[in-house]
């Protein structure tokens, strides 16, 4: 995929970018085609899934769960990602966090040209629609589904409470993120798995149309890319490239012990703040520290 036709996905979607080549393949009609996530993701240092999608290990979204969003922000801005935290949603289940791998969604405003083409050349190729059952029945465990609804609010429900339970099923519970609506709040509030969303309303989800599945989309303020990692909390959600993920988790660790520490030593009632935190000031205490971060993480990577 050359440059001009990436454009031409990320402005029209990938529905209509097929319009402008007749030739393209299913893949690259409503997804990025195989070798075109493997392109746009070279830094991926895991396997993947038969469709190209980095995937994360079980063993790192476990680990994430331990996460902070901190610890995140501390590593991609550096790294040169400043664009990859949204923010500004409701949480269902706010006690709980979002962890997974993504899978996203991209709907747009329906013009009738655009999208009935866009049907017909699915059909032809084994899709019998478009909607927002067609996504939803791709998901596999441990997918976050993330949905570009352009913050629709009015029929932008992307689920109610039988297809979201659909999801907390079939992805065991690893969440949902929707830059839109969400309908039937009593329903899903019962449902133990954790969603972001912008608003609620009754109205089921039309006038709009499915433009790509697993493509670049932009929720709030952040490029997301499938296979990224999600981690989602009540604060917003980050979106973490794959080649990111174990530096990250890595640098928690020494933080969890960092924080660990500091607190048995305030705990001790011998110290100022000033004393401990954020380093240790004495040549003694600053030693004390570090065979203990050894000795931590030791054990960390040990139970790992």
């Amino acid at each position: 995929m050359n440059l001009r036709k990436f454009s031409s996905t990320l402005g029209l979607g990938l529905a209509a970018a097929c319009l402008l080549c007749p030739s393209s393949a299913r893949a690259q009609l409503f997804e990025f085609a195989k070798q075109d996530l493997i392109d746009y993701t070279p830094q991926n240092p895991f396997d993947r899934f038969p469709d190209g999608r980095p995937k994360i290990p079980d063993k790192f979204l476990k680990r994430a769960q331990e996460l902070s969003l901190e610890e995140i922000w501390r590593v991609l801005p550096e790294k040169g990602y400043p664009n990859q935290f949204a923010d500004g949603f409701q949480m269902t289940h706010s006690e709980k966090k979002i962890v997974g791998r993504v899978f996203t969604a991209q709907f747009m405003p329906v013009r009738p040209d655009l999208d009935k083409v866009a049907v017909a050349k699915a059909k032809q190729h084994g899709l019998p629609d478009l909607r927002n059952q067609t996504v939803i029945d791709m998901l596999q465990p441990g997918d976050v589904l993330v949905v570009d609804l352009f913050g629709k609010k009015v029929n932008g429900t992307m689920v109610g409470d039988n297809l979201f339970y659909y999801i907390y099923k079939t992805t065991h519970a690893a969440g949902l993120i929707i830059d839109g609506s969400i309908r039937d709040l009593d329903g899903i509030s019962e449902i133990d798995m954790p969603a972001l969303f912008r608003y609620t309303d009754p109205t089921p989800i039309g006038n709009v149309m499915l433009t790509g599945i697993n493509v670049p989309v932009r929720i709030g303020n952040a490029t997301v890319m499938p296979g990224d990692l999600a981690v989602g909390t009540k604060e917003g959600v980050y979106f973490v490239p794959p080649q990111l993920v174990e530096q990250i988790l890595d640098g928690a660790d020494e933080i969890h012990v960092h924080d660990e520490w500091t607190k048995k030593k305030f705990d001790e009632g011998k110290y100022k703040s000033a004393e401990i935190y954020g380093s240790p000031k004495d040549p003694a205490l600053k030693q004390e520290y570090q065979d203990y971060l050894k000795k931590r993480l030791a054990e960390i990577r040990a139970a790992q």
